[in-house]
């Protein structure tokens, strides 16, 4: 027989694809949240049926952004459960519940927890340079605030999304004295500045670090500088399959975000090309922010081993599916 899933799934995909759900963590913790109400709302009595609808669900969230690898690994975690030795339907939605629960309470802590890491790296006096609008990153700035460390803030604007508006608008609410500047004035102004703080949607196992556009030209202009980049990143974002080589494959949005389509038609011999992201070599990086304490980017292995649980005997030549056993299409 088959299930239609419900709207919570196929909508929280289709936002997340959209980016109307943005951030690395809140896009693993909405894909939790999505499949927890999924598993809730299956009638279904035969386990092994179960299995296969939460694994179709999976598959679809999974599916939506590329990069962020933060959302595979919440998956992983939470859909792990299932595949341990299990009797009934019932037993595994509460044990699937729990898992999701503990997963969006983990992260949610996680942010938390990697600012009172962060807070301790900023002092008073300084300047501190942000890019774009990391949740982890930001908090490493207020709590630092909260603590009474007085320090300034230069943001980016973040093109082509702007989400450089919703980071002032935060620095500002929290009475943060912040200098907005373009993305190319940032080499300009790096000698103003003593330490820059980004997040990550993605972390790599040499500790190359994947975020928003734009950020590995803000790193080497920190390296020619002598000036500290320092990353803040959930353990979830570490990327498990480079353990084999593989890349971290690179989202191209469309281009009508940086070129309207009303200009783009009167100019026919003209492409856009609109990369998401960037790589940042590890050799940029000084020191990796987690909830697990601050490590330099050479440890990302121990992470993904010892926090995460993948180790190189769980892939094989496609996506490993926790659940089944399978790989992933």
């Amino acid at each position: 027989m088959y299930y239609v899933q419900p709207m919570l799934v196929t909508d929280t995909a289709e936002k997340i694809k959209k980016m109307e759900i943005r951030g690395a963590g809140r896009i693993a913790r909405a894909a939790v949240t999505a499949l927890k109400e999924h598993s809730d709302t299956l009638s279904l009595k035969d386990l092994a049926e179960y299995r296969k609808e939460m694994s179709n669900a999976a598959d679809l969230l999974i599916a939506t952004r590329p990069t962020a690898v933060s959302l595979p690994n919440a998956v992983h975690l939470v859909m792990r459960t299932l595949s341990r030795e299990i009797h009934s339907v019932s037993t595994a939605k509460e044990e699937f519940a729990r898992a999701c629960e503990s997963f969006i309470c983990t992260s949610e802590s996680a942010v938390q927890r990697i600012g009172e890491v962060g807070a301790r790296h900023i002092r008073d006096g300084e300047v501190v340079l942000t890019h774009c609008n990391s949740e982890a990153a930001l908090e490493c700035l207020l709590d630092a605030h909260r603590n009474g460390v007085n320090f300034t803030v230069y943001a980016t604007e973040v093109r082509p999304g702007n989400q450089g508006l919703l980071t002032i608008k935060i620095l500002n609410d929290a009475g943060i004295p912040t200098t907005y500047i373009v993305d190319s004035a940032v080499r300009y102004f790096m000698k103003e500045v003593d330490r820059v703080i980004v997040g990550a949607d993605a972390v790599s196992v040499n500790g190359a670090v994947v975020n928003k556009i734009g950020t590995s030209q803000i790193a080497l202009a920190a390296h020619e500088a002598r000036t500290s980049f320092l990353v803040a990143a959930e353990t979830y974002k570490f990327a498990p399959r480079t353990i084999l080589g593989e890349f971290i494959e690179i989202e191209e949005r469309d281009g009508s975000e940086v070129l309207p389509d009303t200009i783009a038609k009167t100019l026919p011999h003209i492409t856009v090309r609109n990369p998401v992201f960037d790589v940042t070599p590890p050799e940029y990086v000084d020191l990796i922010m987690t909830e697990e304490g601050a490590i330099p980017p050479q440890m990302a292995y121990i992470i993904i081993r010892d926090y995460l649980g993948w180790e190189i005997g769980d892939f094989g030549a496609r996506q490993f599916n926790p659940l089944t056993n399978n790989c992933f299409n």
